[in-house]
Order: structure tokens, then C-alpha cells, then sequence
């Protein structure tokens, strides 16, 4: 028997409606995350990007068109679903290890449970030592090491990230990309991912998609056929890579000159 698609995105459509006027933010957009496949989604600003999460956490109903998580529709804010955001959303009162051990105290696990997994995830993003640190004391990176720690703890089956690592100087977001993918590595969990960055889209994705200007549209999938493990930096120089980026950027700048409706 054939496996169902972590995620199926069928015909999807959302518009947004005001008073004065309607816009139409995403159209006939068709998408498939199977399982423990990480995909990345570049496009033009504006072109719905976030909005292609929102509808799948449920936070924005569609005009039309369905999503399916292992072959069920979205009714409520799918269970088995961890968001990343740009924002680390770190609740300032409570320590790198409370933060981190949150989402299992949420789940009433033990609190033997909680901070042993906890602990393991707060080694894995190099912050053994920190436990005791409130966010105020962390530098940017290092709290998106705690929100990554936090995320892989909640152990979710997918994982949506709207450009987690976009606030970040360029050294420190290859640092974490790093300690990112080599966390997801182990895991292997359904990845859906935002960024703006051709160049990290490659590095993380097993398929990148470009989508078009508003509405937001499919305009063209590519298959990354790196063999993993990668390292995040280095396989930039590979020529699978750098033949990748060079189509990925065409099919983004043909994307960008064109103009969507918004009827």
C-alpha cells in the first residue's frame, strides 16, 4: 500500500477581504511534503509565503481548495505540527531550560522527562551551560538555538518555518544552518520551509519550489540531488549546487517580472 503524503496541498486559493476591496493572495497552488521530506518555498515578497503556512496550521481558512496532513483534512490546528517563526518567542520569565521543557510540560510529562530531554536538546544546539540563563542574557543566535532546542522537544511530525534564521547576521545563520541540519539529520521529520535565501534553500531542502508574484502560484519544483549528510557551508561548492542556484535564480527572477491580479 502506496504511503500517504505528510502533507498534500490541493488547488488552494485564499483571498483577502476588506471593505474596499479583495485581494487574492495565493491561486491554484498545488504542494506535496512526503514523509521525512524537507521541502523549501523561495519566492518573490508579498507572493503568500506565510500566508501557505498560516493554512496549513489552520490560522487562515481558504477560499478554496483543501490540505491534507497524512491524508486527513485540516479541520483545527493540526496536532503533530511544530512552527518556527522569524520571532524566537521565548517567554522572557522562564529560563533556556523552562522554555525548552515547555512543550512536554504542556503534554504532562514527568518532570524527570522534561528535563532530561530538555537537557539533550539544549547539548545538541551547543548551550550545555546555559540552562540557568534567562533570554535578556542570550545573544540573537543563541536564542534561536533555543527555539530550535524547543521545537525538536516538542518531537512534532512536521515542522512549518517561516524564515527562522532571517534575523540573523550571515555567519551567525550559517552557524545555526549547520547545527539545524544536522539536528533534522538525525530526526528525518516533514519539513516545510520559508526563506528568501536561494542559497540556504539548497543547502537544507531535499525539493525547493519557487513560487510565482501575487497571487501566489507554483511556478517551477526542483529536486536537490545532494547526498546527505551535507555540510550546510560547504556543499555550496559542490556542482549539482551551484548548477541549482543558477536555475533556482532564473525561474525566482522570471517569477519577480511577473504581474499578479489582485481581484
Amino acid at each position: 500500500m502506496a504511503t500517504k503524503p505528510k502533507l498534500e496541498i490541493k488547488n488552494l486559493a485564499v483571498r483577502y477581504n476588506t471593505k474596499e476591496s479583495s485581494t487574492l493572495a495565493l491561486t491554484g497552488v498545488d504542494l506535496t511534503v512526503e514523509d521525512g521530506e524537507f521541502v523549501a518555498v523561495v519566492g518573490p515578497s508579498g507572493c503568500g509565503k506565510s500566508t501557505l503556512l498560516k493554512v496549513v496550521s489552520n490560522l487562515i481558512k481558504p477560499a478554496e481548495g483543501s490540505v491534507l496532513i497524512d491524508g486527513e483534512p485540516v479541520k483545527k490546528i493540526p496536532d503533530g505540527v511544530g512552527m518556527v517563526f522569524q520571532n524566537d518567542a521565548l517567554l522572557p520569565w522562564k529560563s533556556v531550560l523552562d522554555n525548552v521543557r515547555l512543550p512536554l510540560a504542556v503534554k504532562n510529562q514527568s518532570k524527570e522527562i522534561q528535563e532530561e530531554t530538555a537537557r539533550k536538546y539544549i547539548e545538541m544546539v551547543g548551550l550545555a551551560g546555559f540552562e540557568d540563563f534567562y533570554p535578556k542574557q542570550l545573544s540573537g543566535g543563541m536564542k534561536k538555538r533555543v527555539a530550535l532546542a524547543r521545537a525538536f522537544t516538542y518531537d512534532p511530525s512536521l515542522y512549518l518555518m517561516d524564515e527562522p534564521f532571517g534575523p540573523l547576521d550571515a555567519q551567525t545563520r550559517v552557524i545555526i544552518g549547520e547545527e539545524f541540519l544536522k539536528m533534522w539529520e538525525k530526526v528525518g521529520k516533514s519539513v516545510l520551509f520559508i526563506t528568501h535565501d536561494i542559497e540556504e534553500a539548497i543547502a537544507l531542502a531535499d525539493k525547493v519550489v519557487v513560487m510565482s508574484n501575487r497571487p501566489g502560484r507554483i511556478k517551477a519544483e526542483f529536486k536537490v540531488d545532494i547526498e546527505r549528510p551535507r555540510p550546510f557551508y560547504e556543499t555550496r561548492f559542490n556542482p549539482t549546487f551551484q548548477r541549482l542556484q543558477k536555475e533556482i535564480w532564473q525561474a525566482l527572477a522570471e517569477a519577480n517580472k511577473e504581474v499578479g491580479s489582485q481581484l
